[in-house]
């Protein structure tokens, strides 16, 4: 194996990373305003910028999703056992003790066990969470005269709220591990020209130096 600097992020993920990250960022302040959190921005005005991002956040999902399947890159956040407890180690232990990462990139697979989990985990259950849900209270007017449509409203205010909640704790910790390891610019470059290291197969790099020389350094 060899470790080149390859291209694995593509201008499309890098541009989905930022708009979902200001996206997020804008709904966990404008939610927080609903919630009576803050008062820096009035509260029709906090549930106006709160739709607004949140419509087009679902939009930015809908071209992910898309996009995911049409370049088979889902195939990067199915999750392996393989690898799962030296990483949990790692994160749990080794870190503290200046340990190497036990896992590197490869071409086929850029996300650790432990990234692959977290990130289906989102995109399987806490996204469609909080799709389901604020779909749902944005649209109570279609279903407010059904018996119970009240505390129906209450659960689903709740549910959304808890999983924001979750949303949070993931930025927090994904910002977090980018002090780990290598310096903050360090993590924050391959999600700015797309490039990281790579473990590379000899079939991989002689097929990236022959087919896609700009994608490899």
């Amino acid at each position: 194996m060899t470790i080149r600097r390859v291209k694995i992020f593509s201008l499309f993920e890098r541009f989905w990373h930022w708009s979902q990250m200001a996206l997020i960022l804008v709904l966990l302040f404008s939610g927080f305003g609903i919630h009576g959190f803050h008062r820096l921005i009035g509260f029709e005005t906090a549930v106006t910028l709160h739709t607004l991002a949140a419509l087009l956040l679902l939009l930015l999902w809908a071209f992910s999703v898309f996009w995911l399947f049409t370049t088979k890159t889902w195939r990067h956040f199915i999750p392996t056992f393989s690898g799962m407890w030296q990483v949990l180690r790692f994160y749990s232990y080794g870190i503290f003790k200046g340990e190497h990462h036990p896992y590197r990139k490869a071409y086929w697979r850029k996300h650790n066990p432990l990234q692959a989990f977290a990130y289906l985990m989102l995109k399987i259950l806490i996204f469609p969470l909080i799709w389901i849900t604020g779909l749902a209270y944005l649209g109570y007017f279609l279903w407010r005269d059904l018996p119970h449509a009240s505390d129906w409203l209450t659960g689903l205010a709740y549910v959304h709220t808890g999983a924001a909640y979750a949303i949070l704790v993931f930025v927090l910790v994904h910002v977090y591990m980018l002090t780990t390891g290598h310096s903050f610019i360090a993590h924050l470059k391959p999600m700015i020209n797309g490039f990281d290291d790579v473990d590379l197969t000899p079939e991989e790099e002689a097929y990236l130096l022959k087919d896609e020389p700009e994608n490899i350094r």
